[in-house]
């Protein structure tokens, strides 16, 4: 809806809490809605600003006015979505502008900049003797030609700082001149043909040309790209045809296509009755307004048919529907059965596309032609109008926690846009978190169940061996118990797939010197390399940093590098040698890294080209191999000794998750898993694949220490390069933290103050780690508290040297 008021609140795209008021000049009057990005004057700058709709606030005097309106005709964000990211903004204590910045595809916001000219006065201060050396010469780049400051730096090969350009400018020798960058990423566009008139006398037109004007009279409008392909010199011909008014050129807006090949369309199948009870309830909130559901379906059990059949049901209403899925490894797979299902309408939302298919995406979103998405968490930010229907499917996992610039949880983000829509939200998971059945319990949610696998197949044996008995195994055999080498060497004869579970990539993630004993560090972080042997470097998995594999110890200077621990990479290398007839293929975050990889790993696994698949957590979710009978994972142990109070649930999660990957097809399936803790409840739950065997122990562990769902908590994350700097910046965090839990009102009380403390990992890309806790049963404490830290000390929060994030409701610890 287009606005005449004379004012509009606008949110501009800075780190700035609040909103601002602009004047709508009156020829822009038909041009501004709420939605839609504007240029605003902020200070001495030029801004992207945000249309929130009419301001009503005291509007006062010397009100500036919009410079342009960005944006033609849609509106990159529905005018319904704006409570969505007030709500976001006051939930996750982040300015709004900056949350809806985070919420649109990047690189599409017009950008300012500052070039700096040289002037007579600056001329004649190159002569003079006294001119520093530092301002000579950069007045003697500037005279060359005018540059930006990134550009003087280069040039100049000094770090040359905004405060020294300033003072130039005071006096007179440089000028300032701000001008507008083009975004990176927009429409694309391609020149178009089509018929102009009616009668072409074709006797007087060559026979290419009369081949040209015959092709459009049957197709209409064509690209001008096809119509070489069938005749390569049409480029000049269709000149010519457009100068004597035969052809209209004009340029056609195309979309990027994200998609690969074309999918056979299906049609639904019968639905079981536990199906159909679900798919009963759900269309009926729809109908009737928010309502939130736990959807608690074992392994195999038709999750996916179910969310397709809500998401026709949803379309059927003239509704919406957003699908997000944890990883970018379970797109390719949902989106082909969704756009089996749905066609068209299907657009796909995540990290992995180009900028310009992400804004393609983006805007058939926005401008309604694709009414189903699907997507990773950024997702939840899809501009649909009107959802019906939000569904996060694994809403266990802890990939939909954001981590970066906004801390954001997709998940929880997902049930709040649903409520502010009056649509359904379904969270899916054959192992639901803590959180959600706690949730359940508290009436919050209501709980859905699908306790058989479609087929009726039973629940896959799992078998425990105890690790602590098979130490003296040497070489490749100890990664293999005897339990599980006779499990694979019986299922590989009977011509079935084989599964291998270990959740750390590379080969060796703890290469240490025989020597001296030191381990071979990141430079940048405080962790150990890892030994990517195929790539032939060691790695850093915080930072990227890598270094060659023939690299000496930096203590002593040895060549002699020990490789302990082990990773997929290690495993790959024993299969290779206790299996050489078998078929493998690893699929981890370092081989699908290629575009394509993935669905031809995936393919083949479908064909049964692969006989042993080897895979970190990514083969645990989701993914449907009806040819896997047995699962064996190498040592479910390795994220029980995370210093986090949720590594058992994520402990369990994974495993049952993983174990759930066999007998899927005709064939029974089995687990073997392999642990130096067999007796950890974790373990013993994963093996009876019982979620409410471990949530009963779990729950009373959570509440005896007053942790999640029982407290809330936020997290001060405190970062910079400067070890002192940080160290102090984070105590007096610390400090003030402490001044207001005691202050004379007394509301911040219950507050519980851990820290500060250095972080777990105590160096990442070569930025110091500290970090503040603040835990309460008071979620309102705990915001008031912040807000007050906030309002009183904004300094802290803008340093540029010392770097202070807010974590609301941290799922990462370390």
């Amino acid at each position: 809806m287009q606005h005449s008021d004379p004012y509009i609140e606008v949110a501009v795209a800075m780190p700035v809490f609040g909103t601002y008021t602009y004047a709508v000049p009156p020829e822009m009057t038909g041009d501004i809605e709420a939605g839609k990005r504007v240029m605003v004057p902020f200070g001495s700058r030029r801004l992207t600003g945000y249309v929130l709709g009419p301001d009503t606030r005291d509007a006062g005097e010397d009100i500036k006015a919009v410079d342009d309106v960005i944006d033609d005709e849609t509106p990159v964000f529905p005018a319904e979505m704006i409570p969505f990211f007030r709500w976001i903004a006051d939930y996750y204590m982040h300015p709004i502008g900056e949350v809806i910045s985070e919420a649109l595809p990047g690189g599409i916001n017009p950008a300012e900049y500052a070039v700096y000219h040289l002037t007579e006065a600056g001329e004649k201060a190159m002569q003079e003797p006294g001119t520093p050396a530092a301002e000579s010469e950069i007045l003697r780049v500037l005279k060359d030609t005018p540059c930006r400051q990134a550009t003087l730096c280069r040039k100049t090969g000094e770090n040359i700082s905004h405060s020294l350009l300033q003072k130039m400018v005071r006096r007179g020798w440089i000028e300032k001149e701000q001008k507008l960058h083009r975004p990176a990423v927009r429409t694309r566009t391609e020149r178009c043909a089509e018929i102009a008139c009616e009668n072409i006398p074709e006797n007087h037109l060559s026979e290419q040309k009369c081949r040209i004007l015959s092709h459009l009279q049957e197709t209409g409008q064509t690209p001008v790209r096809a119509l070489k392909e069938i005749l390569p010199t049409a480029a000049a011909h269709i000149r010519e045809l457009a100068k004597q008014g035969y052809v209209r050129l004009r340029q056609q807006e195309v979309y990027r296509d994200p998609f690969g090949d074309p999918v056979t369309p299906d049609t639904p199948p019968r639905l079981t009755a536990e199906q159909q009870q679900v798919m009963r309830e759900v269309i009926d909130a729809m109908q009737s307004g928010f309502c939130a559901y736990l959807l608690a379906g074992v392994t195999g059990s038709g999750k996916t048919e179910v969310y397709m059949q809500l998401a026709a049901a949803a379309l059927e209403r003239n509704r919406t529907a957003l699908i997000l899925v944890p990883e970018i490894a379970l797109i390719s797979e949902i989106e082909r059965r969704f756009r089996a299902r749905f066609g068209a309408c299907v657009a796909v939302l995540h990290s992995g596309l180009s900028a310009g298919q992400r804004f393609d995406q983006w805007m058939r979103i926005a401008r309604g032609a694709a009414p189903v998405v699907i997507g990773a968490r950024s997702a939840v930010f899809a501009p649909l109008s009107s959802p019906g229907l939000i569904i996060v499917d694994e809403e266990h996992d802890t990939s939909y926690k954001q981590e970066g610039r906004l801390h954001y949880n997709a998940r929880d983000m997902a049930v709040v846009r649903a409520k502010l829509s009056d649509a359904a939200a379904v969270l899916g998971s054959a192992t639901p978190s803590v959180q959600s059945v706690y949730n359940v319990a508290a009436g919050k949610f209501r709980e859905l169940n699908l306790t058989r696998r479609i087929r009726r197949q039973a629940m896959p044996e799992v078998q425990v061996v105890d690790l602590r008995q098979h130490k003296e195994r040497k070489g490749h055999r100890r990664f293999f118990t005897p339990e599980l080498d006779a499990e694979i060497r019986s299922t590989l004869t009977r011509g079935e797939q084989v599964l291998l579970f270990l959740n750390r990539r590379g080969f060796a993630s703890y290469p240490v010197c025989a020597q001296c004993g030191e381990a071979l560090k990141c430079r940048h972080c405080d962790v150990t390399l890892t030994l990517h042997k195929k790539a032939n470097t060691y790695k850093c998995h915080m930072c990227g940093y890598f270094r060659a594999a023939a690299s000496k110890c930096d203590t002593c200077g040895s060549a002699s590098i020990k490789q302990l621990g082990m990773g997929t990479e290690k495993i790959e290398e024993a299969v290779r040698a206790l299996y050489p007839e078998a078929r493998m293929a690893r699929m981890d975050r370092d081989t699908i890294n290629r575009r394509g990889t993935l669905l031809k790993i995936l393919k083949d696994l479908r064909e049964q080209k692969i006989d042993i698949l080897i895979g970190t957590q990514m083969v645990a979710k989701g993914h449907d191999f009806p040819n896997i009978t047995l699962v064996g994972i190498i040592c479910a142990d390795l994220s029980l000794s995370f210093p986090d109070f949720r590594a058992g649930e994520m402990t369990f999660q994974v495993l049952a998750q993983v174990a759930g990957r066999a007998g899927r097809g005709t064939a029974p399936g089995k687990v073997v898993l392999q642990t130096y803790s067999p007796d950890h409840f974790a373990i013993e739950s994963a093996q009876a694949q019982d979620f409410m065997a471990f949530y009963n122990r779990e729950i009373k562990f959570r509440k005896s220490l007053q942790y999640p769902p029982f407290a809330r908590m936020t997290q001060l994350k405190i970062s910079g390069r400067d070890k002192t700097k940080t160290r102090q910046q984070a105590e007096d965090l610390g400090r003030l933290c402490q001044q207001l839990q005691k202050s004379e009102n007394g509301n911040f009380r219950s507050v519980q103050i851990l820290g500060p403390i250095e972080s777990p990992v105590t160096r990442i890309a070569g930025r110091y780690r500290w970090q503040i806790l603040l835990k309460s049963q008071s979620a309102d404490a705990v915001k008031g508290l912040l807000r007050r830290l906030v309002a009183d000390n904004p300094s802290l929060f803008a340093a540029r040297e010392v770097h202070t994030a807010i974590d609301v409701d941290p799922f990462f610890m370390m």
